[in-house]
């Protein structure tokens, strides 16, 4: 709760910096949401504020530190996976990669392949309570890799989807908690697949990587 609320007054803060009747009017409104909703909104406020980067602020990610787990395994351990938590694997596209003449250089990214997933039944009832949604389905997760070998899986950070509205229009206690679901499965699915058991293993690895590499790039805050 505490650090909810500095948060919350972080994001206040923001909004006092900018403009006259605009900033108090955004100010007023945020702090008028449900707990979760400001949480929702303050984190990704601080990771815009830090990065500069909207898109990293509406993602999670998880690095692969093993070398021995082919792209190919990841995506057999994510089909597995799937059933485990009541999704459907309904997707694998392979989006690009970069030959030698394009200049595959160690800060590029050279290759991708989406894996896509579905519960229909939560679809149907979702894109019922707001057709919105619908450009967020199905649910994706990416390998990206670079050019000097890192691989991530990224996949969207669906805390907004579940906690960023208002009693305005607010979800039903049935719907909520199978959209938590769908969450929990879009977090661990990808995790799993990277191979980890948990995500503060996963967290760990990139900051152990990260510091033996020397690559400068924002890791996951304790809490987040």
């Amino acid at each position: 709760m505490k650090k909810t609320l500095v948060m919350s007054f972080a994001a206040l803060m923001t909004a006092f910096m900018m403009s006259g009747c605009t900033a108090m009017k955004l100010g007023t409104t945020f702090m008028g949401f449900p707990e979760k909703t400001q949480k929702a909104y303050a984190n990704m406020f601080n990771i815009v504020k830090e990065t500069g980067d909207p898109a990293q602020a509406m993602m999670n990610e998880w690095l692969i530190t093993d070398d021995d787990l082919s792209e190919d395994d990841i995506f057999e351990d994510m089909k597995e996976l799937a059933g485990d938590y009541n999704m459907r694997f309904v997707g694998d596209v392979k989006m690009f990669r970069l030959t030698k003449a394009e200049n595959p250089t160690p800060d590029k990214v050279v290759h991708t392949r989406n894996a896509e997933f579905c519960s229909l039944s939560i679809a149907k009832k979702m894109l019922s309570h707001s057709r919105f949604f619908g450009g967020f389905m199905p649910c994706r997760v990416m390998l990206v890799e670079y050019g000097d070998g890192r691989r991530y899986l990224v996949s969207m950070n669906m805390d907004l989807a579940v906690y960023g509205g208002t009693d305005k229009k607010k979800i039903s206690p049935k719907l909520f908690e199978e959209m938590k679901a769908v969450k929990k499965a879009m977090e661990e699915i990808p995790m799993k697949a990277a191979g980890y058991d948990s995500q503060e293993e996963a967290d760990q690895a990139m900051a152990d990587y990260y510091a033996a590499h020397g690559i400068h790039e924002r890791l996951a805050k304790k809490g987040e």
